[in-house]
Protein backbone atom coordinates (compact mmCIF):
# COMPACT_ATOMS: atom_id res chain seq x y z
CA UNK A 1 0.00 0.00 0.00
CA UNK A 2 1.16 3.58 -0.94
CA UNK A 3 1.27 6.64 1.06
CA UNK A 4 -2.00 7.83 -0.45
CA UNK A 5 -3.81 4.86 -0.59
CA UNK A 6 -3.00 4.67 3.45
CA UNK A 7 -4.03 8.27 3.83
CA UNK A 8 -7.42 7.66 1.87
CA UNK A 9 -8.21 4.93 4.31
CA UNK A 10 -7.57 6.13 7.34
CA UNK A 11 -10.05 9.18 6.08
CA UNK A 12 -12.45 6.76 5.07
CA UNK A 13 -12.42 4.92 8.30
CA UNK A 14 -12.74 8.12 10.15
CA UNK A 15 -15.88 9.12 8.05
CA UNK A 16 -17.74 5.56 8.52
CA UNK A 17 -17.09 6.13 12.45
CA UNK A 18 -18.42 9.48 12.72
CA UNK A 19 -21.48 8.45 10.53
CA UNK A 20 -21.97 5.73 12.71
CA UNK A 21 -20.97 7.58 15.76
CA UNK A 22 -24.27 10.27 14.69
CA UNK A 23 -26.60 7.53 13.88
CA UNK A 24 -25.92 5.46 17.61
CA UNK A 25 -26.00 8.75 19.47
CA UNK A 26 -27.47 11.83 17.92
CA UNK A 27 -30.10 11.37 21.17
CA UNK A 28 -27.69 11.23 23.82
CA UNK A 29 -25.30 14.19 22.21
CA UNK A 30 -28.40 15.98 21.95
CA UNK A 31 -29.14 15.46 25.40
CA UNK A 32 -25.90 16.36 27.06
CA UNK A 33 -25.97 19.47 25.17
CA UNK A 34 -29.21 20.43 26.93
CA UNK A 35 -27.40 19.19 30.27
CA UNK A 36 -24.36 21.37 29.97
CA UNK A 37 -26.90 24.49 28.76
CA UNK A 38 -29.05 23.90 31.80
CA UNK A 39 -25.98 23.46 33.96
CA UNK A 40 -24.35 26.91 32.64
CA UNK A 41 -27.75 29.00 32.33
CA UNK A 42 -28.73 27.92 36.36
CA UNK A 43 -24.82 29.49 37.52
CA UNK A 44 -22.98 25.66 37.88
CA UNK A 45 -19.96 25.02 36.01
CA UNK A 46 -18.07 22.01 34.57
CA UNK A 47 -15.01 19.80 35.30
CA UNK A 48 -13.42 17.88 32.71
CA UNK A 49 -10.83 15.46 33.12
CA UNK A 50 -8.87 12.40 31.52
CA UNK A 51 -5.71 11.02 30.72
CA UNK A 52 -3.02 11.63 28.32
CA UNK A 53 -4.68 12.98 24.89
CA UNK A 54 -8.27 12.80 26.67
CA UNK A 55 -6.26 15.14 29.15
CA UNK A 56 -5.00 17.36 26.23
CA UNK A 57 -9.16 17.42 24.95
CA UNK A 58 -10.42 18.59 28.24
CA UNK A 59 -8.41 21.57 28.39
CA UNK A 60 -9.23 22.46 25.01
CA UNK A 61 -13.16 21.92 25.28
CA UNK A 62 -12.40 23.89 28.38
CA UNK A 63 -10.92 26.57 26.63
CA UNK A 64 -13.83 26.73 24.09
CA UNK A 65 -16.41 27.38 26.66
CA UNK A 66 -14.78 29.92 28.55
CA UNK A 67 -13.47 31.98 25.44
CA UNK A 68 -15.77 31.23 23.50
CA UNK A 69 -16.38 28.67 20.40
CA UNK A 70 -17.62 30.68 16.95
CA UNK A 71 -20.15 33.26 18.40
CA UNK A 72 -19.60 36.15 20.61
CA UNK A 73 -20.99 35.58 24.07
CA UNK A 74 -20.18 35.50 27.86
CA UNK A 75 -17.86 33.48 29.19
CA UNK A 76 -19.78 30.02 30.96
CA UNK A 77 -17.50 28.35 33.51
CA UNK A 78 -15.51 24.95 32.90
CA UNK A 79 -12.29 23.85 33.91
CA UNK A 80 -10.15 21.09 33.41
CA UNK A 81 -9.26 19.44 36.29
CA UNK A 82 -5.85 18.26 34.22
CA UNK A 83 -3.97 21.58 33.61
CA UNK A 84 -2.51 22.13 37.68
CA UNK A 85 0.21 20.41 37.98
CA UNK A 86 1.30 21.07 41.46
CA UNK A 87 -2.20 19.57 42.28
CA UNK A 88 -2.04 16.62 40.32
CA UNK A 89 1.76 15.95 41.67
CA UNK A 90 0.97 16.44 45.30
CA UNK A 91 -2.34 14.23 45.09
CA UNK A 92 -0.20 11.70 42.77
CA UNK A 93 2.76 11.87 45.37
CA UNK A 94 0.67 12.11 48.50
CA UNK A 95 -1.89 9.17 47.74
CA UNK A 96 -2.01 7.78 44.68
CA UNK A 97 -2.27 8.78 40.71
CA UNK A 98 -6.50 7.11 40.93
CA UNK A 99 -7.17 10.08 43.00
CA UNK A 100 -5.86 13.07 41.04
CA UNK A 101 -9.45 13.91 39.77
CA UNK A 102 -11.46 12.38 42.49
CA UNK A 103 -10.04 15.21 45.17
CA UNK A 104 -10.47 18.04 42.84
CA UNK A 105 -13.95 17.11 42.51
CA UNK A 106 -14.22 16.73 46.30
CA UNK A 107 -12.67 20.55 46.55
CA UNK A 108 -14.36 22.05 43.51
CA UNK A 109 -17.65 20.42 42.45
CA UNK A 110 -21.16 21.20 44.32
CA UNK A 111 -24.43 20.02 43.32
CA UNK A 112 -25.61 20.82 40.01
CA UNK A 113 -22.42 21.16 38.18
CA UNK A 114 -21.06 18.70 35.60
CA UNK A 115 -18.19 16.24 35.96
CA UNK A 116 -17.55 15.15 32.42
CA UNK A 117 -14.98 12.18 32.51
CA UNK A 118 -12.87 11.63 28.77
CA UNK A 119 -11.49 8.16 28.86
CA UNK A 120 -10.76 6.16 25.20
CA UNK A 121 -10.39 2.79 26.81
CA UNK A 122 -13.47 3.36 29.51
CA UNK A 123 -11.60 1.93 32.21
CA UNK A 124 -9.37 4.71 33.55
CA UNK A 125 -9.33 3.99 37.15
CA UNK A 126 -9.14 7.79 38.20
CA UNK A 127 -12.12 9.29 35.95
CA UNK A 128 -14.26 6.39 37.52
CA UNK A 129 -13.32 6.96 40.89
CA UNK A 130 -14.19 10.98 40.05
CA UNK A 131 -17.52 10.28 38.52
CA UNK A 132 -18.30 8.30 41.40
CA UNK A 133 -17.67 10.60 43.65
CA UNK A 134 -19.38 13.38 41.86
CA UNK A 135 -22.60 11.35 41.70
CA UNK A 136 -22.22 11.13 45.34
CA UNK A 137 -21.56 14.37 45.89
CA UNK A 138 -24.87 15.48 43.60
CA UNK A 139 -22.69 16.15 40.16
CA UNK A 140 -24.28 15.64 37.33
CA UNK A 141 -22.36 13.19 34.89
CA UNK A 142 -21.11 12.73 31.71
CA UNK A 143 -18.88 10.74 29.69
CA UNK A 144 -16.39 10.66 26.38
CA UNK A 145 -15.90 7.21 26.49
CA UNK A 146 -15.07 3.88 23.18
CA UNK A 147 -15.31 0.18 22.86
CA UNK A 148 -18.06 -0.69 24.86
CA UNK A 149 -18.07 2.22 27.31
CA UNK A 150 -16.66 0.41 30.24
CA UNK A 151 -17.06 1.41 34.02
CA UNK A 152 -16.41 4.85 32.66
CA UNK A 153 -19.71 5.30 30.59
CA UNK A 154 -21.26 2.99 33.41
CA UNK A 155 -20.95 5.88 35.87
CA UNK A 156 -22.32 8.33 33.87
CA UNK A 157 -26.24 9.33 32.70
CA UNK A 158 -24.77 10.97 29.84
CA UNK A 159 -22.36 8.51 28.03
CA UNK A 160 -21.28 8.70 24.40
CA UNK A 161 -19.44 5.78 23.22
CA UNK A 162 -16.95 5.81 20.09
CA UNK A 163 -18.20 2.27 18.71
CA UNK A 164 -14.18 1.47 18.10
CA UNK A 165 -11.51 0.77 19.85
CA UNK A 166 -8.90 2.22 17.77
CA UNK A 167 -7.42 5.08 20.05
CA UNK A 168 -6.52 7.67 17.13
CA UNK A 169 -10.23 7.17 15.76
CA UNK A 170 -11.78 7.41 19.01
CA UNK A 171 -9.73 10.42 19.99
CA UNK A 172 -10.24 12.08 17.05
CA UNK A 173 -14.34 11.49 17.34
CA UNK A 174 -14.09 12.67 21.15
CA UNK A 175 -12.78 16.26 19.78
CA UNK A 176 -15.82 16.39 17.38
CA UNK A 177 -18.17 15.63 19.81
CA UNK A 178 -16.48 18.40 21.89
CA UNK A 179 -16.76 20.96 19.36
CA UNK A 180 -20.54 19.85 18.26
CA UNK A 181 -21.63 19.92 21.98
CA UNK A 182 -19.08 23.69 22.17
CA UNK A 183 -21.83 24.43 19.25
CA UNK A 184 -25.04 22.86 20.45
CA UNK A 185 -24.84 24.82 23.57
CA UNK A 186 -24.16 28.33 22.27
CA UNK A 187 -26.85 27.42 20.12
CA UNK A 188 -29.57 27.01 23.48
CA UNK A 189 -27.90 29.67 25.36
CA UNK A 190 -27.71 32.24 22.92
CA UNK A 191 -30.43 31.52 19.48
CA UNK A 192 -30.34 34.93 19.04
CA UNK A 193 -26.63 34.36 17.66
CA UNK A 194 -27.32 32.66 15.10
CA UNK A 195 -30.87 34.16 13.96
CA UNK A 196 -28.89 35.08 10.39
CA UNK A 197 -27.57 31.55 10.13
Amino acid sequence: MDLLARLAGAVADARRLMERLVAEHAETIAAAARLLADTFKAGGKVLIFGNGGSAADAQHIAAEFVNRFQVERPPLAALALTTDTSVLTSIANDYAFAEVFVKQVKALGRPGDVAWGISTSGSSLNVVLALEEARALGLRTMALSGGDGGPVAGQAEAAIVVPSRNTPRIQEMHILVGHVLCDLVDFLLFPEKFADS
